[in-house]
């Protein structure tokens, strides 16, 4: 499906210009890597989760996302990287949970709005 587009070309450039000084703004890297991570079905899966479960060790994680304790340890070792988890030891047992209510509602609202496509359509 090809975007809509303009038929003539008539640019507001003040308001070009303001707007461009805004986006110049936002942290694009940062935020791209954050996507970045969470577009993997895997650890999209074990954020979820955690957003059901305040926390939960590896061997849970594995299990309830369907895949190796190496796998989930691997995935998880990539949330933690990128600040979306933080972890607790309790003896031999590391337990995960997200690390602010902020990645739940990333997750929470990608749900929303693919859920909602789904209803309208």
């Amino acid at each position: 499906m090809e975007a809509p587009r303009c038929e003539t070309i008539a640019i507001d450039a003040k308001r070009a210009k303001e707007i461009e000084q805004v986006v110049d703004t936002i942290p694009t890297l940062e935020i791209g890597k954050l996507f970045k991570v969470l577009s993997d079905a895997t650890r999209l899966r074990i954020a979820y989760a955690l957003t059901v479960e305040d926390e939960l060790c590896v061997c849970d994680v594995s299990a309830s996302v369907d895949c190796s304790i190496a796998t989930a340890s691997h995935h998880l070792r990539t949330l933690l990287k990128q600040g979306l988890v933080k972890y607790r030891k309790e003896g031999k047992v590391v337990y995960y949970s997200l690390d602010d209510y902020h990645v739940s509602s990333l997750v929470h609202l990608a749900m929303e709005h693919v859920n909602e496509g789904k209803a309208t359509h």
